[in-house]
C-alpha cells in the first residue's frame, strides 16, 4: 500500500490557497511573512492531521483511507446532529481530497477554549445535559443510514478485572490506592451491565479538548465526531467524567434524564479506563502525557453523592 504523504506547512498552505482562489471562504486574517495564510498544527493531539488556518478556520486532513471514510461520514453526521443539540457543531466551508483517496475538511473555528482550559460551571453542566439529551433524540436509523456503526457495550466486569491488576502496579509506583477499586465488586459490575435496547448515538470522544468552553464556564460546542457510534450512552457519561469530573458528569446526565444505572455505569467505566490509561502512560509515551492522565484519574475518582446514597440494588432501577 502506498505510504500517505506527511502534511507540511507548505502542503497545507498550497491547499488553502487553492480553496481561496476557487472562491472558498474569506481569506484568514492572519498571514505569514510570505503573504500566504498563517498555518500551524494543532497541538492538542492533532499531530500533522489538524491545522489552524488563520484565526477563523481549522483544516483537518485524513491521514489514511480509513480515516477518510470516517471524515466523510462525519460531514453528513454533523448535519443530522445539529438540529438536536443546543451546542455548536463545526460547519465545513470546503471539503474534498488533499491527496488521492484522502479527504479533508476546512471548518469554521468554534470560538472558545477547551475543558482543559476552563472549569465548567453549573450552567455549563446544563449545556452538557442538553448535549446528552439531544443525542438520545437523533433517530438511530438515520444515523445508521449514514454509515454510523453499532458498537456492543463493553463488559464492565472484564474491565474491572483488568483495572484491579493495573491498580496494583500503580500502587507499587505510589500513584494510586488500589483498595479504592474494591468499591466495585463483581456482583456490582454485573448489576451495572448495559441494558438491552438502550443504544443511542454516542459521540464516543468527549475528551477535554473536544469540548469548547467559554471563560465563563459555558459549554459552547463539541468537536470531532469521527468516532461516533450507536451504542452505550454510559460511554459518553464516562467521557464527561474524564473531561470535567465525575460530579459534573453525573449531574449533567441526571439533568438529561438518565437514571442511577447508566450514571454509575459511566462512572465506573471512566474510573477503570483512567487506571488502565495511566499504567499505559507509565509504560511508554504512546499511553499519553502523564500530567493529563493523572488529572483524568483524579477527576473520575472525585466522590459523587449518587454513590453515597445509592446501593447497587437501587442502581438496578433506572
Amino acid at each position: 500500500m502506498t505510504q500517505a504523504p506527511t502534511p507540511t506547512p507548505d502542503t497545507v498552505r498550497r491547499l488553502v490557497r487553492t480553496l481561496l482562489h476557487e472562491g472558498g471562504p474569506a481569506a484568514p486574517t492572519a498571514r505569514n511573512g510570505a503573504g500566504g495564510p498563517d498555518v500551524r498544527p494543532v497541538a492538542e493531539g492533532g499531530g500533522h492531521s489538524t491545522w489552524w488556518v488563520g484565526t477563523r478556520h481549522v483544516l483537518r486532513l485524513a491521514p489514511d483511507r480509513e480515516a477518510a471514510v470516517r471524515l466523510r461520514r462525519e460531514l453528513r453526521l454533523r448535519d443530522l446532529v445539529r438540529p438536536h443539540v443546543p451546542l455548536a457543531v463545526p460547519t465545513s466551508v470546503a471539503h474534498g481530497e488533499w491527496s488521492p483517496g484522502l479527504a479533508y475538511t476546512l471548518d469554521t473555528k468554534v470560538p472558545g477554549g477547551t475543558a482543559e482550559d476552563h472549569d465548567v460551571t453549573a450552567v455549563g453542566e446544563a449545556d452538557l445535559a442538553g448535549l446528552l439529551g439531544g443525542l438520545r433524540e437523533v433517530p438511530p436509523r438515520q444515523a445508521e443510514a449514514l454509515g454510523v456503526p453499532r458498537a456492543a457495550p463493553r463488559s464492565l466486569e472484564a474491565l474491572r478485572r483488568m483495572a484491579v491488576a493495573a491498580a496494583r502496579r500503580l500502587a507499587d509506583a505510589d500513584e494510586f490506592d488500589a483498595g479504592r477499586l474494591r468499591q466495585l465488586t463483581p456482583p456490582g459490575a454485573a448489576q451495572l451491565a448495559a441494558q438491552p435496547g438502550a443504544a443511542v448515538l454516542v459521540h464516543h470522544r468527549l475528551r477535554g479538548e473536544h469540548l469548547v468552553v467559554s471563560a465563563e464556564g459555558r459549554v459552547r460546542g463539541v468537536l470531532d465526531w469521527t468516532d461516533a457510534v450507536l451504542g452505550d450512552p454510559a460511554e459518553d457519561i464516562a467521557g464527561l467524567a474524564r473531561a470535567v469530573g465525575s460530579p459534573a458528569a453525573v449531574r449533567a446526565a441526571t439533568l438529561a434524564g438518565y437514571g442511577a444505572r447508566p450514571c454509575l455505569r459511566g462512572l465506573w467505566l471512566a474510573r477503570c479506563d483512567t487506571v488502565l490509561r495511566l499504567v499505559a502512560g507509565l509504560d511508554g509515551p504512546t499511553g499519553g502525557p502523564l500530567p493529563l492522565l493523572r488529572a483524568q484519574l483524579g477527576r473520575t475518582w472525585e466522590p459523587i453523592l449518587l454513590e453515597r446514597v445509592t446501593d447497587f440494588r437501587e442502581a438496578g432501577e433506572d
